[in-house]
């Protein structure tokens, strides 16, 4: 039995010893939203306002929650590694030591353009699947460099954030007087906030050959609009609750995306992601792939890379255990009859996934 093993046997183990090696400020940034904290909550709620309809009598001996990603390859769970900035924040090595955890375990991860140790240097040390998410902090040209350097450092696909128009109040840095060394300039954030579909439109006569994601879709609408633009993958995303308070859990999303999609794109999502049945309810809506984005930094805080795989690990338990469950043996038998409404039994906060957490106070 490995340390990480010995030392992790449930999630919750995990976020608990994270918090205790992060400092209050960092603890605040990871697991915070924007003002009320209502977006946050509500992508708990949506998952907790799910529940499941097994299948019983069926021969669920062997289970496979293998999947293909982007038509080219199997993934060991139909999940990513969100791109969260300032990865180092959290653990030494930042988006190189989650990457590597990811590609040995054997899921992609999704590298931020603002986290360290860079884009190159984060693709050398994953040589699994991946792919690059860039924030716009320039003009065409900058883009165009991005995709130029993704392409060769051997990325799968290049994502474009397209929920921060604005840097959202996210009171509790806020209230700490806690500013974050990486936040960008406020001149270069106008490059986010002037991006509209026409960029959209002259990346997709640029880079025809490239796989775009856009990350941050949150109607049915703008996911037409996407797909209208020839957009491979529409992410479904409120950005963890850290941008627009007041929106929808991005579960309650997804089924509208998914609906306005019509299978001419692949539809993946995160939003609140902490347990593997919120990996198979996603999966049961439509989701193809589900973004984990805290979890897996509780991991490389708690433990490095070996923090990481034993998320994934345990994530991977939990996966297999709900689809014998449910009565399927691979997500192929995954669908949306297996869920029905149901009122949630805990409030919802950004930990209610973890009840075995003594949280003093709301939030942790």
């Amino acid at each position: 039995m490995s340390e990480a093993v010995e030392k992790f046997q449930t999630l919750h183990e995990v976020v608990k010893a994270a918090r205790l090696r992060l400092n209050a400020n960092i603890w605040d940034y990871l697991v915070g939203g924007t003002e009320t904290e209502t977006s946050l909550a509500r992508n708990r709620a949506a998952l907790d306002s799910v529940a499941f309809r097994p299948r019983v009598l069926r021969d669920v001996r062997r289970i496979d929650a293998s999947v293909p990603f982007l038509g080219r390859r199997q993934i060991r769970l139909p999940v990513v590694l969100c791109p969260v900035g300032s990865l180092d924040s959290f653990g030494a090595g930042g988006a190189a030591t989650a990457g590597a955890a990811a590609s040995e375990f054997g899921v992609p991860i999704m590298v931020s353009s603002v986290t360290q140790p860079g884009l190159e240097a984060s693709a050398a040390a994953a040589p699994g699947p991946k792919l690059f998410q860039l924030y716009v902090r320039g003009d065409a040209d900058f883009v165009d460099d991005h995709v130029r350097r993704a392409i060769d450092a051997g990325y799968d696909a290049f994502c474009i954030t397209v929920d921060s128009a604005h840097y959202s109040r996210r009171e509790r840095d806020i209230a700490k007087r806690f500013v974050k060394h990486w936040r960008a300039r406020s001149s270069a954030m106008e490059c986010q906030a002037s991006l509209c579909w026409a960029d959209i439109a002259r990346f997709r006569d640029k880079h025809p050959e490239v796989t775009l994601v856009l990350k941050g879709i949150g109607c049915g609408e703008d996911a037409e609009e996407a797909v209208r633009h020839g957009v491979q993958v529409v992410y479904v995303s409120n950005h963890g609750g850290r941008q627009l308070d007041h929106g929808r859990g991005s579960l309650d999303v997804l089924p509208e995306v998914v609906q306005a999609v019509a299978g001419r794109a692949r539809v993946w999502m995160d939003g609140g992601i902490s347990r593997g049945t919120d990996v198979v309810k996603a999966v049961a809506l439509g989701a193809e792939l589900v973004g984990i984005g805290r979890l897996y930094c509780y991991g490389l805080a708690a433990d490095g890379a070996a923090g990481v795989r034993r998320v994934l690990e345990l994530l991977e338990d939990e996966v297999q255990t709900c689809l014998g469950l449910l009565g399927a043996t691979s997500f192929a038998e995954v669908h949306a009859s297996m869920l029905a409404r149901a009122q949630p039994m805990v409030p919802a906060h950004v930990h209610s996934a973890f009840p075995l957490l003594a949280e003093p106070e709301r939030g942790y």
